[in-house]
Formats: structure tokens, sequence, C-alpha cells
């Protein structure tokens, strides 16, 4: 079994300071076997908002895997947007933009979608297609396979997204013929999971895709700050999502899934129901 914590736009210059340390104590008690950070470490890419994203992602007492966002590119200097966009981001936080972790029950790719030439959408490259082919068909087949991105596949009502990754659908047919099995993205501030074969005909295989919300910035979009609690057991999956509730992050919604099936049971806490559907 394994057990990722899934955090995304924490936007240090718009953090809400009271949720930092309940964050990284609730993270704590559950123990997960992986940290992923989905990019928007900073709000406006400045140095004291990275170097406050350093000291606390120092913290966090677990292998993490950390991608940039579309924030940690800056804004208004249009020299340093174009010129050197992730420099503070790689002198800060890691060099290393397409980060992958595997044991021997997971692999996970990183890949980074933000790009200069954009405001808020990104772009997978033709390299980056071929790092992901390379990356996951050099391990063991059984392993679960999850890529990370900043920008989602798909929006919180299942539909196609299509101008959030230009070339998205052209790197979706690569991800599905590599077998990876999940996506974990943020950007929207929204929870939500989903197929991305529902949305994309030319994918053929069910990829469910867990996007978070907003971890601990004050930039909510009509949902709490939260994060996600994604268990990966054999061909079992579930993606709870845990919100904060103006003391700590509960446990408050979770879908699970059967690898392979697109179909899953949804439930609140209070109500859920252990029987997986299956097709």
């Amino acid at each position: 079994m394994r057990r990722i914590a899934h955090i995304s736009d924490l936007h240090f210059g718009r953090v809400n300071t009271r949720l930092q340390d309940a964050l990284l104590a609730d993270i704590e008690k559950l123990s997960p076997d992986l940290v992923v950070i989905s990019g928007d470490l900073t709000q406006r890419a400045h140095t004291k908002e990275f170097s406050l994203a350093k000291e606390y992602l120092e913290r966090i007492p677990f292998p993490s895997l950390v991608i940039p966002g579309n924030h940690d590119i800056p804004l208004y200097n249009v020299p340093r947007r174009f010129i050197r966009p992730l420099k503070r981001y790689k002198e800060y936080i890691t060099e290393d933009l397409n980060p992958f972790y595997v044991d021997d029950e997971i692999a996970v790719l990183g890949i980074n979608t933000a790009r200069s030439l954009t405001l808020i959408h990104g772009q997978i490259t033709r390299r980056q297609m071929i790092d992901i082919e390379r990356q996951f068909t050099a391990v063991p087949q059984n392993l679960f396979k999850i890529v990370v991105t900043h920008h989602p596949f798909i929006s919180p009502m299942g539909r196609r997204l299509r101008r959030q990754i230009a070339h998205g659908a052209t790197a979706l047919r690569t991800i599905d013929r590599c077998g990876v099995d999940m996506i974990l993205a943020g950007h929207l501030h929204k929870c939500y999971t989903g197929d991305i074969s529902s949305a994309y005909r030319r994918v053929k295989r069910p990829i469910i895709v867990a996007n978070a919300g907003t971890a601990i910035s004050t930039r909510v979009r009509k949902e709490p700050n939260s994060f996600n609690l994604v268990t990966i057991e054999g061909d079992k999956m579930q993606i709870a999502m845990h919100a904060w509730d103006g003391a700590h992050y509960v446990e408050s919604r979770m879908t699970d899934y059967l690898r392979g099936n697109s179909v899953g049971s949804s439930a609140d806490i209070l109500v859920h129901d252990e029987e997986l559907v299956t097709l």
C-alpha cells in the first residue's frame, strides 16, 4: 500500500498563515510515503516568496516531489520572464523540472507545464513526451504509474479543457500508451476527480485525475482550502479530500476507483460506502 499527500497552489505571498503549521501537522499524522506538490509555490515568483517556500518544504519530513506552476514564473519582470523564467525556482527549490520517484509499488513523474509565453495556460513539449515514454518503459509494468502536472486536462465537470495545456491531447496519447493510471494536478483551486478517457476519445484506457484545491493560500474559489490523500493498494485507489474546517484539515469527501475502470463510488465521510463500483 502507498499513501500520497497531494498538495498544490501554496502561493507564498498570499498565504493564510493560520493554515501553514496545521497543514504540516495534519500531513504528519497521515504519514504518507510521498508528498507531491503540483505547482504555484509562489504568488509572483519573488525572491522572498521562494525563500519562504523553500523553508516550508524543508519542514516536510517525508520524501517529496515538486514541480513549478505558472505563478512561479515572473509576471511583471519581462526580461526575467522570457530569458530566465524559472531561475529563482531552480535556485531555491530544485533544478529538476521533471522529477521522477519510483519504489517497488509506484512510479511518479512530474512534468513542468509552466511556460513564459502564456499567462495562465501551459504546454507539454515533444521532448517531455519522449521523457514520459522513456521513464515509464524503464520500470516494471506492474507498478502504479502517476503523472503530475500543474495544469489539469479536464474540468470539475469532467469536460475536456481545450486550452489549458498546449499539445495536451497528443501528450495524453503518450501517457495512455505508457500505461499511466492517474494524473495529479492543481491550478484551478478546485478539488475534484474524474476519468480523462471520458473527455478525450483517443484515450483508450481509463486514466483517473485527482485535482487538488489550494492548500494554504487566501485565493480560494468557493470551497475551503484542501489537499488530497491518495491511497493505492493493489488495483484499488482512493482519493480523499481533506478540507479546512477552521481548526484542522478534515476528511470530507472520498472517491474509490478500481484500476482500469472508469466508474468510481463517491461519498462524503459520513455516509461512505466501502463497496467499490466496477464495470
